[in-house]
């Protein structure tokens, strides 16, 4: 191969998975919809695409390394903490059933059915074992399910991501040492593969928080640093034995997201970007190595595989780990209906298959295929069907508006409270405690932790916000929360405005639109409330009473829109306006 089909093959694979990534976000749909077809149809139709001729035998290292980077991300997003006690229970019996189940019920079945050894077909069930929140994070987004719905199957979606990357690698070494001498050292081996690999992740968790913890580095520097340990342990355990990096990575990532006194960023811009391309070049180059003549004989089969899995594994894993519950019947028979794979299966299948297939283990050059149309029908088919499904359960959240108000004072609650008497579900924060029993005593929600974190971690206890209105005294915290949050939300973030364009040090330079106008500052409503100035809700119907002041609009669904600086809603027949009333003093 020339410089130049070099050049052009690996050009190629970049564009192709980005744009694949920008057309799956403007249908919004899940990436892997797009990203599996387009490489699958570049290496079929062209001889540019071609990875492993583009890296030769760097290919499979290449691979193995980058699934690294994603288990390592994925594990930074398991804080233990945050997993709350009913959420755990149900997601640990769906962990170790699911695991259990699926392994048993696709092995069982792959051994007639796909025409496989033993050996290959446990291997291919403890690919199938994954999901993980790349796909199901974007499916559960477009959905909407009930937040504990949501929270359930995010917290199994990133928690299953590393229990199957470390099963993958312990059957993969079994597999390997199954043929060779006795049962005491098959044992042996395998114990030897899984001691490196947790030894290795343990050895880069201390490298990590020394240097981390240590020093003061910058986020890039400290990105950089965090991708560097990870991939040269990964490399160094998989250079002593086969494969064993991906334990490491999982662990490390773990270890470093519940070592206490230790501050990973809830966001990591850098890293996130990383990821998401890591991910887009992995689908595109894997799904081209999938040849038509290796489906041929494959696709039937598969397709029966993914019957069992969808319509009988899965409802039976997800009806025993919900038995004894309170978790209702509806949200029951959605969890037995969402268990897409995605991007962890597909690399372990390539890093595991071609090694399988060079030592002679039966079948193994049908993994990587199962594993493609297994991918292919459980994403098309629940991101198809995930919607409706969910409505006819009637597991959709509700599309009446939740806003996080952050902020304690006298006139902020009491907005909070006429937004609650037109039936809005109010969760307000604040940090200090004379504010924060404020709130309490007017009966309104508290959201519980830090504001910061609780919004932007995994396993969030702010899931379920359709927007924030940051009503605080610090016009400063104001901005730089909303240009946090902006980006960690699902719905808008609104702020006050300042109170003069040189007033603060941040808030004269933060973009985005201000609540209310008309010189609605926070000490100005601070000023009319101490004179008597009240909200209240009012039918959209009526008239303006005089000398009142429009702050809300709420629809007849319960929708909320807020007045800005550049914008006053319109009210709808049905809905509620909230009102500022004139001062009384």
């Amino acid at each position: 191969m020339t410089t130049d089909q070099a050049l052009a093959g690996l050009g190629l694979i970049v564009v192709l998975a980005v744009a694949s990534q920008l057309l799956a976000s403007r249908l919004r749909i899940p990436a892997l919809l797009v990203l599996l077809p387009v490489g699958f149809a570049a290496g079929a139709l062209t001889d540019t695409v071609d990875p492993p001729r583009l890296l030769g035998a760097a290919f499979s290292p290449l691979v193995s390394l980058a699934v690294a980077v994603i288990l390592y991300d994925a594990g930074l997003g398991l804080d233990l903490k945050r997993l709350t006690e009913h959420t755990r229970r149900v997601v640990v019996r769906l962990l170790w059933l699911g695991t259990l189940l699926t392994l048993v019920s696709a092995a069982l079945f792959a051994v007639p059915v796909l025409d496989m050894s033993m050996p290959a077909a446990v291997m291919l069930a403890a690919i199938l074992v994954v999901s993980g929140p790349t796909v199901v994070g974007p499916l559960l987004n477009f959905v909407r399910p009930a937040e504990r719905l949501q929270r359930v199957l995010i917290w199994e979606g990133s928690l299953i991501d590393p229990v199957g990357g470390i099963l993958g690698a312990l059957v993969f070494h079994g597999v390997l040492t199954g043929g060779r001498h006795g049962f005491g050292t098959r044992i042996g081996e395998f114990l030897v593969s899984a001691a490196v690999g947790v030894a290795g992740g343990a050895v880069g968790a201390a490298v990590l928080w020394l240097v981390l913890s240590r020093m003061r580095l910058s986020e890039e520097l400290a990105t950089s640093v965090q991708i560097a340990a990870v991939i040269g342990v990964a490399a160094a355990c998989d250079a002593l034995r086969d494969d064993t990096g991906l334990i490491s990575a999982v662990l490390m990532g773990m270890v470093m997201a519940n070592l206490p006194g230790l501050d990973i960023p809830a966001r990591r811009p850098f890293f996130d970007t990383l990821v998401s391309l890591t991910i887009g070049l992995l689908f595109i180059s894997i799904s081209a190595t999938v040849t038509p003549a290796s489906l041929r004989h494959v696709v039937l089969p598969s397709l029966a595989l993914v019957a069992l899995l969808v319509l009988v594994t899965r409802p039976l894993v997800a009806h025993l780990a919900t038995l004894r519950t309170d978790v209702p019947p509806g949200e029951r028979w959605f969890i037995g209906w969402m268990a897409p794979r995605g991007i962890v299966a597909a690399a372990t299948a390539s890093t595991f298959s071609a090694e399988l297939v060079e030592k002679g283990i039966a079948g193994a050059e049908r993994i990587l295929p199962a594993t493609f149309v297994v991918i292919v029908a459980t994403v098309t088919l629940y991101g198809l069907t995930a919607f409706p499904v969910a409505r006819r359960l009637g597991v959709l959240r509700p599309a009446r508006s939740r806003p996080l108000l952050v902020g304690g004072a006298p006139w902020a609650v009491d907005v909070a409270c006429a937004l609650s008497s037109a039936g809005l579900d109010v969760l307000m924060w604040a940090g200090a405690e004379r504010e924060r029993a404020r709130i309490a005593a007017a009966g309104l929600k508290l959201a519980p932790g830090e504001l910061l974190a609780s919004a932007t971690g995994a396993g969030a206890e702010l899931e379920g916000i359709t927007g924030v209105l940051l009503l605080t005294d610090e016009d400063d915290f104001n901005a730089l929360a909303s240009t946090t949050l902006r980006e960690s939300v699902e719905g808008p973030v609104h702020r006050l405005a300042a109170p003069s364009a040189n007033h603060g040090v941040v808030a004269p330079y933060t973009g985005g639109e201000s609540l209310f106008g008309g010189g609605l500052t926070g000490p100005e409503l601070s000023r009319r409330y101490e004179a008597g100035a009240r909200a209240v809700a009012r039918p959209a119907g009526d008239p303006l009473p005089a000398g009142h002041q429009v702050l809300f609009v709420v629809g007849p669904e319960g929708r909320l829109a807020p007045v800005t600086d550049a914008e006053t809603p319109a009210a709808e027949p049905g809905g509620t306006v909230i009102l500022l009333g004139p001062p009384t003093g």
